[in-house]
């Protein structure tokens, strides 16, 4: 029970951060409730793979997921998918480990700041495979997508 109130906890904390992040970057007020909603799934969905199919992997879906969503409310709504995409990617991007891997140099450990630099580089790249492999999905299949949800009564 305590790990799923963690897993809630995150997603929560996932959603706040990015809509600050969305904040910050001054996306229009009437998206950042949909740029939280797609950080958090993005966090979720890394939190739950990643003890299945390692932190790279875990990523790569999760990264996927962001811009699939992203992609699908840009449409519904009519805007650049930027605006989702950016802040939604937010949760995942790797700045701790980038962190860690200039403190670990500046305290003369070339080994761990190795480790640490090629965590984050294959972090990053997991993203930007996310990123590409998603945009190249046909942008009719979302107005597709965005369609069957408004007839539907959802919110795609």
């Amino acid at each position: 029970m305590a790990e799923i109130l963690d897993l809630v906890w995150e997603c929560a904390m996932a959603l706040v951060g990015t809509i600050a992040f969305a904040l910050l970057f001054s996306v229009p007020r009437q998206y950042y409730l949909w740029c939280g909603l797609i950080g958090g799934a993005g966090w979720a969905a890394y939190r739950l793979l990643s003890p299945f199919w390692g932190r790279t992997a875990a990523i790569f879906c999760a990264a996927a997921l962001v811009i699939f969503l992203s992609r699908l409310r840009a449409v519904r709504e009519r805007c650049p998918v930027t605006i989702f995409m950016v802040a939604g990617l937010f949760p995942l991007v790797p700045g701790a480990g980038i962190y860690w891997t200039v403190y670990e140099l500046v305290m003369d450990n070339p080994a761990a700041a190795s480790q640490r630099g090629t965590e984050a580089l294959t972090d990053a790249i997991a993203i930007v495979l996310g990123i590409i492999i998603v945009f190249e999905l046909p942008q009719k299949w979302f107005r597709v997508l965005a369609r069957i949800g408004h007839r539907s009564g959802g919110s795609p």
